[in-house]
């Protein structure tokens, strides 16, 4: 699906935090060990949804079918020339050598998932971490399902680097807002300063589909709770999804329907504090 410009266009300097770059394969190799197969969604598809939707910045989250080889990621931050920064994959044996270099290349920390294989796993993350707040990274946690969230939260709370919990902790329409999981989630943005949350991927965590209203309670929880803690991003090109993409220009404009007052907080100003961008790109 072609992209098309949003109606409520973003405010200047809004970022995309939460998108992926897949090949071209016959430049960069997918892992032999990797869960699924991509279809090709280079880095030019990707800057096109950008312009298109008039987001000035964007982050690039390594993909598991690529494995620890993080080349494509920093193709692509090469490329965009300062409007993109990464997160990687890393295994548990990376050397600090190659952590810098990563971190050179514009990588601002490491994704860790309980769902796909391809990095550390969560049991690495107090030890990690030390290193990882040597370099001003954040670590991504990627979880299959939210009540994983509750028996870790005391562990995340004690972690002296930003976390970020990707796909707003996988909370689904049906988890319900009362449910240990999300009072969990709500309680770490709340009660901590490195806690954030990423809102996207609603679509797919919806349990009713069009127009995801069952989400939009979880969205209006996370921005009462803490607007100053909450990211926004387009989970483009949509990886794993059954079905037709949805339409990244409906998403854009029903996010910041439902942000209101809040959207250049948690388009702009978050990212911006996060992720260390300039002021201009």
């Amino acid at each position: 699906m072609d992209p098309k410009p949003p109606k409520i266009v973003p405010p200047p300097l809004a970022c995309d935090t939460h998108a992926h770059i897949f090949g071209p394969v016959a430049l960069y190799p997918l892992a032999p060990e990797r869960d699924w197969t991509p279809p090709d969604r280079p880095l030019e598809a990707y800057a096109d949804m950008l312009d298109t939707l008039g987001l000035a910045r964007g982050v690039i989250v390594h993909s598991s079918s690529h494995g620890t080889d993080n080349r494509v990621t920093l193709d692509a931050i090469a490329r965009m020339r300062g409007r993109c920064v990464g997160i990687c994959l890393v295994s548990a044996s990376v050397s600090d050598r190659e952590l810098q270099d990563l971190a050179a290349g514009g990588m601002r920390g490491i994704r860790v998932s309980t769902m796909l294989k391809g990095s550390i796993g969560i049991q690495h993350l107090e030890a990690m971490s030390p290193r990882l707040k040597a370099l001003g990274w954040q670590v991504v946690l990627h979880f299959d399902k939210p009540e994983e969230i509750v028996p870790v939260a005391p562990m995340l709370r004690r972690l002296p680097v930003p976390v970020v919990f990707d796909h707003m902790g996988r909370v689904r329409g049906n988890t319900g807002k009362d449910s240990p999981a999300f009072q969990s989630l709500l309680a770490l943005v709340r009660e901590t300063d490195h806690c954030w949350v990423k809102i996207c991927s609603w679509y797919r965590l919806s349990d009713q589909g069009p127009p995801y209203d069952d989400m939009r309670p979880y969205v209006e929880a996370l921005i009462r709770t803490r607007a100053d803690r909450l990211l926004w991003g387009s989970n483009w090109p949509h990886p794993l999804l059954k079905g037709p993409p949805p339409d990244d220009a409906e998403l854009l404009d029903q996010f910041q329907r439902w942000a209101g007052s809040e959207r250049k907080t948690i388009l702009v100003d978050n990212p911006a504090k996060l992720y260390g961008f300039k002021e201009e790109v």
